[in-house]
């Protein structure tokens, strides 16, 4: 009884702040009629909708656009530049590496499709320049990583790595990275990353690879000098410093004192 008492009591006071507010509603709407109140007008404000390309997820976005298909040349653009892609933030250069990903994928299947049909693939340098443009966002990214580390940490951010040996006695940069397993309990890391060389049959190795390496730059040596003399034999006005440059480990000067490499002609 004392319930349902109180059930009423409560709809009685709901039924009380209706009828309020249903006053209040109609005593402003009556009150702006007779008096108008101007306002302000506040410029509203265009959305602008976001363009996107069409999604197709299908295998056609491994090709090219078939207007190009057949053609024997592609007009296409340079890579990107270092000092361009320091100005994007870090979401659009997030956005920008899977355009250029997807890139990279398309020209690579159209490479392969081109060479099983034995003909020519049109302006084979897109994908040096998609690559050039993906090691230059990647140069990006990492400076801006390291700047961040050095500003929170005080530490580049970069993996640690070291210079070491392996059992065959040559050096190269091993880079750390973290294991579950401790590195005294890992068996299976130890059988894989030996360290270190010992034992007359390395040194044996070491030196005969040594001289292997003393012959082939040996032989080059050779191969540029007689290159020059011929060149030098060949044409009397001969920019030597183009030819330096082409090859770095000819001796010039000792190849100017040859007899192959003088012509019938008088060199000033």
């Amino acid at each position: 009884m004392a319930a349902f008492t109180k059930a009423i009591q409560i709809s009685k006071s709901v039924n009380n702040v209706t009828k309020l507010l249903t006053n209040l509603s109609l005593t402003s709407n009556i009150h702006s009629i007779a008096t108008p109140i101007h306002t302000q007008r506040i410029p509203s404000f265009q959305c602008v909708l976001i363009h996107t390309t069409s999604k197709q997820n299908d295998l056609m976005e491994f090709f090219d656009d078939k207007k190009n298909w057949g053609q024997k040349e592609v007009k296409v653009g340079r890579s990107w530049r270092t000092d361009e892609l320091r100005q994007k933030s870090n979401e659009d250069l997030h956005k920008l590496w899977f355009v250029l990903l997807k890139e990279r994928n398309m020209l690579l299947t159209m490479e392969e499709a081109y060479k099983q049909k034995m003909e020519y693939f049109p302006n084979p340098e897109r994908i040096d320049k998609v690559e050039d443009s993906m090691s230059n966002l990647e140069s990006v990214v990492r400076e801006r990583n390291r700047a961040y580390h050095l500003l929170e940490t005080g530490r580049s951010g970069e993996r640690p790595a070291k210079l070491t040996w392996t059992i065959l006695g040559m050096r190269f940069f091993y880079r750390m990275r973290q294991h579950v397993i401790p590195k005294f309990m890992n068996t299976s890391w130890k059988k894989t990353h030996m360290f270190g060389y010992n034992g007359y049959a390395v040194r044996k190795f070491q030196r005969l690879y040594k001289e292997k390496l003393w012959k082939a730059k040996c032989y080059t040596y050779n191969v540029q000098n007689n290159e020059v003399a011929r060149m030098m034999r060949t044409f009397p006005n001969l920019d030597l410093e183009a030819v330096k440059e082409k090859y770095p480990l000819a001796d010039i000067e000792k190849v100017k004192s040859w007899k192959r490499a003088i012509g019938h002609f008088t060199r000033k």
